[in-house]
């Protein structure tokens, strides 16, 4: 209970004041986070992009909270291409009917991946008593559900999944280019690298030098190569000499792709945590934001592409 009223009393306080801090102060953040509600009610507005049967796949792990940014997200890459796509939705555990109609409306086409069908593939796949670790992080950390569920869906083989909180700005030949031809695992490249856990740990622990940077805002693997076994133990051993870590997926992939040769998207184009010359110009390739380009995303960004 002491415990409880300290939290409550002083450290969310704190943090709020923190939070409040980087972002220019209560003002600042306060209009970012109304612009993104008006980014939420505005994304009901885009136009329908067309999901092809036969398209090349591309997987969004969203829900109720995310929706309108993977919708803006699939809206600004349909507009810098003319590749025949097709969006594959999976559920992060939040949708309802009245979510899927509008998925339906708007992503005409478009893959749905239900709770059910993810509960079907883990049960058969991850069954809770072989993997105890895998199964408890997803009850309490949902990132961990971009590799449990997208890579039991089948078939097993490439897929590449991208997070909503990216806007394309200009044609990503290289991402297409991977599509069309996958061999070996892409990513993109953090502007820091953010594993939460110390290289020394995770080198021991997968026996191999792990990739620097990893961002796995855009992330491409081969279903089949990822050894659910090793993912369970690693997660208890970081987890007992380390703790819990916010960036525990993007550790994990890390080093799942520790010494394997992968396509590395340059980051002067897929750019990570953008700075406003940059989103101001549209810069680049892809935009990720991250940290304190969420400010430039709600206030600027998504504005260019309505």
């Amino acid at each position: 209970m002491l415990q409880k009223i300290i939290n409550i009393l002083y450290r969310y306080p704190k943090a709020r004041l923190k939070t409040f801090k980087r972002f220019g102060g209560y003002t600042s953040y306060k209009k970012m986070i109304r612009l993104s509600h008006l980014m939420a009610s505005k994304s009901a507005e885009l136009p329908p992009v067309k999901s092809f049967e036969d398209g090349l796949p591309v997987y969004f792990l969203t829900g109720k909270k995310y929706l309108y940014q993977t919708l803006f997200c699939i809206q600004s890459l349909n507009r810098v291409t003319n590749a025949p796509l097709r969006f594959i939705l999976v559920d992060d555990g939040s949708f309802d009917e009245d979510l899927l109609a509008q998925i339906r409306k708007q992503l005409p086409g478009a893959g749905i991946v239900t709770r059910q069908m993810i509960d079907e593939n883990l049960n058969s796949i991850l069954p809770e008593q072989r993997y105890p670790h895998l199964n408890h992080k997803r009850k309490v950390y949902p990132h961990i559900k971009k590799l449990t569920d997208i890579h039991t869906i089948a078939p097993s083989g490439w897929k590449v999944v991208l997070d909503s909180d990216m806007l394309f700005w200009n044609e990503p030949t290289e991402l297409l280019n991977w599509l069309q031809n996958p061999a070996s695992p892409i990513y993109m490249l953090d502007c820091q690298e953010s594993y939460g856990y110390s290289r020394h740990l995770m080198e021991e622990l997968c026996g191999s030098k792990i990739p620097e940077l990893l961002n796995v805002g855009v992330i491409g693997m081969n279903s089949a190569d990822v050894n659910w076994d090793k993912i369970d133990r690693w997660i208890g051993v970081l987890e007992e000499n380390e703790g819990a870590s916010y960036y525990l997926e993007q550790a994990l992939t890390a080093m799942l792709l520790a010494d394997v040769k992968a396509e590395i998207l340059p980051s002067n184009t897929y750019i990570v945590n953008p700075d406003s010359s940059m989103v101001n110009n549209a810069a680049g390739v892809l935009h990720h934001y991250v940290d304190l380009s969420k400010d430039d995303y709600f206030t600027t960004a998504w504005k260019k592409l309505i």
